[in-house]
């Protein structure tokens, strides 16, 4: 473990659902992206990319607003968070489906 984000997901200890899926290939994929997207999620999301998290202000100094890295790395992280949750609920409802008492 690095201590990492990423770390934090899909750590032995954690008893979250992971967020990662084995591709065919062998590779861990974020649910949702591509593996293409989930390296460049999280080469950004680590800080490995350039300038993480910087935010540019205009003059007058009350416009901020992400760079394109911080911009990309939220459109990632909503693509995968809205595939996840969409996974989850699925999950849900074939657990409950196939629960049955009597």
């Amino acid at each position: 473990m690095t201590g990492t984000r990423a770390d934090a997901i899909t750590s032995s200890t954690d008893t979250a659902p992971r967020r990662y899926f084995v591709d065919a290939g062998g590779r861990r994929v974020l649910i949702g992206l591509t593996p293409e997207e989930t390296f460049e999620f999280e080469r950004l999301d680590s800080g490995q990319a350039p300038a993480p998290g910087r935010v540019q202000v205009a003059s007058d100094g009350r416009d901020v607003w992400p760079d394109a890295g911080e911009r990309r790395r939220l459109e990632l992280y909503e693509k995968h968070e809205g595939a996840w949750r969409a996974w989850m609920a699925q999950s849900r409802t074939e657990r409950r489906e196939g629960f049955n008492l009597c």
